[in-house]
């Protein structure tokens, strides 16, 4: 006997039968992607009273703080205005607009893997050939966004309560809240196109410009009331104000996007078949021919390079741009100053600045890394390899087209990282090009323990996200709760030289060539030996 989902006899219901059993096998799916990006987010948010605290012990020096951001647009631009002195509002202040936006990025991928990767890889038409509703699929991945942001704002109500109950519970809310609105946009993503990959750039786009529109807002004025500011789901949890006289009312703006944006996924999703979509893709190349593999891979990976170098480009504006502001920010406050320089070195203020932002890009440059290398496997499981192999191309040519825009990728949006450091800093373009530069090799080891870890162990793949977000987790948190240097270590990050300003180590730089080296090999091996997965 063939085992069937339930169907309901209502009307509205049949369109959901099946829903609760899906959304048991998303969140049995998700089971360790969910809980890593619920703890990194947690772990930013609850260490950062301990270190403000640290940071910004007296009141004199609160209020000196509050008076620096109010006349700093670029810093405000980087992480919002703040709005009181206590040590609630300036965690809120310090991490609300990242917590949000990691908050959206996790709920964007759940939604997009359940929904478009599903149909891309035939899974859905399998389903639903069931007794599945019509829209149970999608519903099952707005539950699963759902329930993970409800998670992750459970963790932070309770971690923040001793700062203030209602604080605590309008932060969390806001975070939540973010989620959701991305949840559903990437919905609509994946109702407008055929592939998975153009899905999530689609809402990735989306929080993009969300970030801009919130930033050029908050460098407008200095008490988030800017009409871009307003516009921006990221400036929404800003201006609900938590533990600054919350202003409950604002979260109507989130659930009013979330029900507007959840109407038109359920009406699109209603309007077309399984595998369809309203933005169909071009079959074939518009002109010319792929005349190898590396053609097709770059064919395939030429959008997420694109916006990949847009966005350094631009990150490195802002932050050179802020590099003079983050100086007299900083002024006599000890504590900043060694947060600083445990990042970027023990050189000058301003080198230190430059250096630690130059070591947070090549961090970020780190994923890019392992989503280009993973496009191998994506490829393979979804059984788009096959027809390539089966032609007279081998797997280390079909596999090397791939790690070549991988790896070379990350120089050039390294070396683009540079261009806008000098743009907006407007310094000599040789020391900040080389503090660049000295950043690939370590993005070249986590780049090939993402090889390493596809060649030998194909289904635990995944996991070289787990390795980015760990390396990310040491570099950016690290410094700030004054992490053992054993432990910063651990990461390839922490043996790199510090420039600009710091002295030039070869050794470092050569050793970790090397690493890297091993694990691409190692990892091709076995690409080479193993069976193939469909």
């Amino acid at each position: 006997m063939t085992a069937t989902l339930p169907v309901e006899r209502s009307g509205g219901g049949r369109h959901l039968a099946g829903t609760g059993t899906l959304l048991r096998f998303a969140l049995r799916r998700d089971r360790v992607m969910i809980p890593v990006w619920i703890a990194v987010n947690a772990l930013m948010v609850l260490s950062m009273p301990n270190t403000l605290r640290n940071l910004y012990a007296t009141d004199a020096e609160r209020a000196d703080l509050l008076r620096q951001m109010a006349a700093n647009s670029s810093l405000r631009a980087m992480v919002g205005p703040v709005f009181g002195d206590s040590l609630g509002a300036l965690t809120a202040w310090r991490v609300g607009v990242y917590a949000g936006a990691l908050a959206a990025v996790m709920s964007l991928l759940i939604v997009v893997r359940h929904t478009r990767d599903e149909e891309e890889s035939g899974r859905a038409e399998l389903v639903a050939s069931g007794a599945v509703g019509r829209r149970a699929s999608l519903t099952a991945a707005l539950l699963a966004a759902a329930v993970a942001d409800a998670v992750l704002a459970v963790l932070l109500a309770a971690g923040l309560a001793g700062l203030g109950a209602a604080g605590a519970v309008a932060f969390a809310l806001g975070v939540a809240a973010t989620g959701l609105v991305f949840a559903t946009t990437a919905a609509i993503a994946a109702q407008l196109t055929e592939s998975a990959r153009l899905a999530r750039g689609i809402a990735a786009g989306v929080l993009g410009a969300a970030f801009v529109l919130r930033a050029a807002g908050d460098a407008a004025t200095d008490d988030g009331s800017s009409v871009l500011t307003w516009l921006s789901p990221l400036g929404w949890p800003e201006n609900l104000r938590a533990y600054a006289g919350e202003r409950w009312w604002v979260l109507l703006l989130p659930g009013a996007a979330v029900a507007v944006q959840g109407a038109v996924a359920y009406g699109l999703a209603g309007r077309r078949d399984v595998g369809m979509s309203f933005l169909p893709t071009r079959p074939g190349p518009a002109a010319g021919r792929l005349a190898s593999a590396g053609a097709l891979a770059w064919r395939l990976q030429r959008g997420g390079v694109l916006g990949w170098s847009i966005g350094f480009f631009l990150a490195g504006v802002v932050y050179g741009g802020m590099t003079e502001g983050a100086a007299d920010l900083v002024g006599d406050n000890e504590q900043a100053r060694e947060i600083f320089e445990r990042m970027g070195g023990q050189s000058g203020l301003t080198d230190a600045f430059l250096a630690s932002m130059i070591g947070v890009m090549g961090l970020v440059a780190a994923l890019f890394v392992v989503a280009s290398v993973l496009r191998l496997h994506g490829e393979e499981t979804s059984g788009r390899a096959e027809p390539v192999l089966a032609c007279a191309v081998g797997r280390l040519r079909w596999a090397s087209g791939h790690l070549l825009i991988a790896f070379a990728g990350a120089v050039w949006l390294m070396l683009l990282t540079g261009l806008g450091f000098t743009a907006g800093y407007g310094g000599e373009a040789g020391p900040i090009l080389a503090a660049c530069l000295v950043q690939v090799p370590a993005v070249w080891v986590v780049g090939g323990l993402a090889v390493l870890l596809y060649g030998l162990l194909p289904r635990a793949a995944v996991a070289a996200w787990a390795v980015a977000g760990a390396v990310l987790l040491l570099g950016w948190i690290g410094p700030a709760l004054d992490v053992p240097q054993t432990v910063l270590d651990l990461s390839p990050f922490g043996h790199l030289p510090k420039l600009p300003g710091g002295e030039m180590r070869w050794g470092p730089v050569v050793a970790l060539l090397g690493v890297a080296a091993v694990c691409t090999a190692a990892g091709l091996a076995g690409v080479r030996r193993r069976d193939m997965e469909s």
